[in-house]
C-alpha cells in the first residue's frame, strides 16, 4: 500500500513574476530585449554595482580582523546609525532627540513584514491599508497574508499620461480613521509643499499612520537628501512613522537584500518600548541579519572619501538614465510617432512609463520580441547604443498598426 504523501493536496501557487523573463530567455530572436528588469542596468547589459562596493568586497574578503560572530538581533549597530544619517541627515533634530531608531531587516519586504507584525499586535484597531505606489507592490500580500484589507491605488494617471497627486489626496480624505497609508516611491510624488500640508492635515485628523517606502534613495533625483525630503516634512510636523529604507539597489548589492525599518517617535520613551518588540518579532523571522551587506553600507557611509564616490557613481546613473529618456524622446519625434512623449522625460528614476495602451504592448511582446511588463513601466536603463534605435522603432511600428487595424473596424 503506496504511502500516503502530506503534499498530495498541494496545488501549484500562482506564480507573481518570472513569466515574461522565462518568454524571454526561451525566445531565439536574435533582437530579443528586455526591459523589466528591477535592478539598474548597465550600458553592457549588467546589473550595476557602484564601483565603490566592488573595490570594498575585495577589501572585506581580505580583511584577517573580521569577526564572523552572529550579528545582534537588531543588527550592526554603527550600520543602523549611518542608514539613519542617510536619510534624515546627520544632524537631524529627530536624531539627536534619540526618537529615531531602526532595525536591521533581511530582504526587500524585510520591514514590511516587521512593521506589519507589530502594528497587527499594538495598534489592533488598524485593520485598513491603503497602498499608493507607482506599481503593484509585493508588501500589499504582506499585509493581506497578516489578516489586512488592502486598497492599492496608483499615481500614474494613463489618459492624461502623468503622475497625479490628486490621487493621494483623493484616497487620503476616503481613508477610515486609524488606517495605515502605505506610500511607495515618495520622491516622485509632484505635491507642492501647500499641498503636502493639506495632505498631513487630514491625516493627523484622521489618525492616519504612515508606512514610507524608500527603494532606492538616490535613483530618483540624484540628490540623496531631495529623495527623503518628505520625511523631513513628516518628522517636523510630529508624525510617527514606519519607513522601509532599502539599501540594495542604491550601492548595487541586490543579492545581499539589506535594510532597515525605520521608526519615528514621538519621545525615546516610546521608540526603546516599540524596538523592544521589534526585536521580538526579528527573534521569530530571522534571528539574525546577515553582515556582508550592512559591512559594506557601514564602510562606504562612514568614510567621507569613499561616500563621496558612491555619490558620484549614483549621480552619473541618474544623468545617463535622463539622456536615455531624452534620445528616445527625440527618436520617436524625428520618426514623426503619433503623440507627445513629454511625460516619458517628466518622470524620475530608473522605471518609468511608456505611455503606450495594452495593444501596443500585446505588439511589442509578439511581433517585435520586445518584452514589457503589462502595466507599461519599463526600466530605462535597460536601453542603450545597441538597442535603442530598434526599441523606438518597434514603438512608432506598433502605434502605427494599432491605428490602421482601428481604422479598418
Amino acid at each position: 500500500m503506496p504511502a500516503l504523501s502530506v503534499f498530495m493536496d498541494v496545488p501549484m501557487s500562482y506564480k507573481l513574476e518570472g513569466s515574461l523573463l522565462k518568454s524571454y530567455k526561451q525566445d531565439d530572436h536574435p533582437k530579443k530585449t528586455f526591459l523589466a528588469y528591477r535592478v539598474c542596468m548597465t550600458e553592457d547589459g549588467h546589473p550595476w554595482i557602484s564601483p565603490v562596493v566592488t573595490k570594498l568586497r575585495k577589501q572585506i574578503a581580505q580583511d584577517p580582523c573580521l569577526n564572523y560572530e552572529y550579528m545582534p538581533v537588531m543588527g550592526m549597530k554603527s550600520f543602523i546609525q549611518a542608514s539613519l544619517e542617510l536619510l534624515f541627515g546627520q544632524h537631524s533634530q529627530a536624531i539627536m532627540e534619540n526618537r529615531v531608531g531602526g532595525v536591521h531587516t533581511v530582504g526587500d519586504n524585510g520591514a514590511f513584514q516587521l512593521g506589519a507584525r507589530f502594528i497587527r499586535t499594538w495598534h489592533q484597531s488598524s485593520r485598513i491599508v491603503y497602498i499608493i505606489s507607482f506599481q503593484k507592490e509585493l508588501y500589499g500580500l504582506v499585509f493581506r497574508d497578516m489578516g489586512f484589507t488592502v486598497y492599492e491605488y496608483s499615481l500614474w494617471d494613463p489618459k492624461q499620461m502623468c503622475i497625479d497627486p490628486n490621487i493621494l489626496i483623493s484616497v487620503v480624505k476616503q481613508a477610515p480613521i486609524g488606517s495605515i497609508l502605505a506610500m511607495g516611491n515618495i520622491a516622485d510624488c509632484k505635491l507642492t509643499q501647500s499641498e503636502w500640508t493639506k495632505l498631513m492635515s487630514i491625516m493627523k485628523k484622521k489618525q492616519i499612520f504612515p508606512f514610507f517606502d524608500i527603494p532606492s534613495q538616490g535613483f530618483s533625483s540624484g540628490d540623496l537628501s531631495d529623495d527623503s525630503r518628505i520625511l523631513h516634512y513628516f518628522v517636523t510636523q510630529g508624525f510617527e512613522f514606519f519607513c522601509s529604507q532599502t539599501l540594495s539597489k542604491n550601492f548595487g548589492i541586490y543579492d545581499e537584500g539589506v535594510g532597515l525599518l525605520v521608526v519615528v517617535a514621538l519621545n525615546n520613551q516610546h521608540l526603546l518600548c516599540t524596538l523592544s518588540q521589534m526585536m521580538s518579532f526579528a527573534n521569530v523571522l530571522w534571528l539574525n541579519p546577515p553582515t556582508l551587506g550592512a559591512r559594506i553600507i557601514t564602510s562606504i557611509l562612514c568614510n567621507p572619501a569613499l561616500k563621496g564616490e558612491w555619490k558620484y557613481s549614483l549621480k552619473r546613473v541618474v544623468e545617463n538614465i535622463m539622456l536615455v529618456k531624452e534620445k528616445v524622446k527625440e527618436k520617436l519625434r524625428l520618426l514623426g510617432t503619433p503623440g507627445s512623449w513629454d511625460h516619458i522625460t517628466d518622470q524620475k528614476g530608473t522605471h518609468s512609463y511608456l505611455g503606450l495602451s495594452s495593444q501596443h504592448l500585446e505588439y511589442l511582446v509578439k511581433k517585435k520580441h520586445i518584452y514589457i511588463p503589462k502595466n507599461g513601466r519599463i526600466n530605462f536603463s535597460s536601453i542603450n547604443a545597441s538597442n535603442i534605435d530598434y526599441i523606438t522603432q518597434s514603438i512608432h511600428e506598433a502605434i502605427l498598426v494599432t491605428m490602421d487595424s482601428e481604422k479598418s473596424q
